[in-house]
């Protein structure tokens, strides 16, 4: 299985991703934890391009462009091959999130996203989940945590707001795939909800 996690910035995805990893090798399976932009060395190269640097450092066409080579890489690099291993591949971030970022959040590009999306990606995950918080809160937990990888956070609320509106918004429009988990309470309580929901 593919399996994405995906939320707002701060949504606690992270954690739950390497919860739900860890409590799968627990029970014997083999598993890869991956993450996005980045799981391979040419796409964590084109990282440090996109989530470092000032807010405005990119327009919304060349962040999608860079998002889906470092996808592509990715892909060709980590994923696939783990997959054809029989592997259950556990990614932090994957397609959806340039569809609701530079899809719908950053810019009104969806056709163009999801254009290049079945040209150069063409998977989709068995599985999505959407970590949903309160982008108060979530923009809380990225202040709280520091770093130099602060890009998106730096856009603001607002921009946290559009962000979570897209996700509830994929959900609804990917409903076999995507789920929406409550993010509230504890880590263990948010892994116990994804836990039942796969």
């Amino acid at each position: 299985m593919l399996i994405s996690f995906e939320g707002i910035d701060g949504s606690g995805k992270t954690t739950q991703a390497r919860y739900l990893a860890e409590a799968l090798r627990a029970e014997g399976r083999d598993v890869l934890l991956t993450r996005e932009p980045g799981g391979s060395p040419g796409a964590e190269e084109i990282r440090r391009l996109l989530v470092e640097g000032a807010g405005e450092r990119w327009s919304p066409e060349t962040e999608c462009l860079l998002f889906t080579a470092a996808r592509r890489d990715h892909l060709e690099r980590s994923i696939r091959p783990a997959l054809a291993e029989g592997r259950v591949v556990i990614t932090d971030r994957f397609a959806d999130s340039t569809r609701v970022y530079q899809g719908a959040a950053r810019g009104d590009l969806r056709p163009m996203v999801d254009r290049l999306h079945t040209l150069m990606i063409g998977v989709e995950p068995d599985r999505t989940f959407v970590i949903d918080v309160e982008p108060a809160t979530g923009l809380a937990r990225g202040a709280a945590r520091g770093g130099t990888e602060d890009r998106f956070e730096s856009l603001g609320l607002q921009f946290q707001e559009r962000l979570a509106e897209g996700f509830r918004a994929l959900a609804a429009e990917y409903p076999d795939r995507v789920i929406l988990i409550d993010g509230s309470g504890s880590p263990d309580q948010v892994a116990a909800r994804v836990r039942a929901a796969l």
